[in-house]
């Protein structure tokens, strides 16, 4: 099966930027549509951007022109780019990949946002 590990969260000040990593491992990640979700305090797991096999993107209102996903076929990772960062975009980040039948899922890494 495809695992997938997580990096790049930490504390960070309103308005600054963070960089996630999913790297993964497996035969078939380049095949994966990928996506990063989040889960904050008190609230269910939404997603917060997708990225497919080849490459189309998509996002959630919340978040457009502030995070960039993208990723990397030769290194096998998956990025979340994220800008402007906001106290709301506190949360509990992980990465997910998606093939026919499968589902992955990374541990999560910790985003906080505050002054």
């Amino acid at each position: 099966q495809v695992q997938l590990v997580e990096s790049g969260g930490g504390l960070v000040q309103p308005g600054g930027s963070l960089r996630l990593s999913c790297a993964g491992s497996g035969s078939i990640f380049s095949f994966l549509a990928m996506g990063w979700y989040r889960q904050g305090p008190g609230k269910q797991r939404e997603l917060v951007a997708g990225i497919t096999s080849g490459g189309s993107t998509n996002y959630a209102d919340s978040v457009k022109g502030r995070f960039t996903i993208s990723r990397d076929y030769t290194e096998n990772t998956v990025y979340l780019q994220m800008n402007s960062l906001k106290p709301e975009d506190t949360a509990v980040y992980f990465c997910n990949g998606r093939w026919n039948q499968a589902e992955f899922w990374g541990q999560g890494t910790q985003v906080t946002v505050s002054s």
